[in-house]
């Protein structure tokens, strides 16, 4: 996570099951040296989280714990998410349960 994600972290903090990640950049460049256009990108739907919130609560009121962790790498859906730009970097917030999945390194 760069310094100015940190920074951000520490000003935004999610609330119940929401997750503010950012996603990973995409790639510029072909395996073989080409450069992409911008227009040709595909859009990254790789992600590390920043924040996470405390955890929704069930009807009795107990607190279900997060299954996502400050510094994985996640997988996110095509649409959803809320965009939230601060400080120049770009930051989408997911309800957990929109998380396609978590990756493993």
């Amino acid at each position: 996570m760069s310094s100015a994600a940190a920074t951000i972290a520490k000003k935004i903090i999610p609330l119940f099951d929401r997750v503010l990640v950012q996603r990973i950049a995409a790639e510029t460049k072909s395996k073989g040296g080409i450069l992409i256009p911008e227009k040709a990108q595909a859009k990254t739907l790789h992600a590390t989280v920043v924040a996470v919130g405390p955890g929704a609560r069930n009807e009795a009121g107990t607190q279900i714990p997060m299954a996502v962790q400050v510094g994985d790498k996640v997988l996110l859906p095509e649409f959803g998410g809320a965009k939230l730009e601060m400080e120049g970097a770009e930051f989408h917030i997911f309800r957990e349960a929109d998380i396609v999945a978590k990756l493993q390194d």
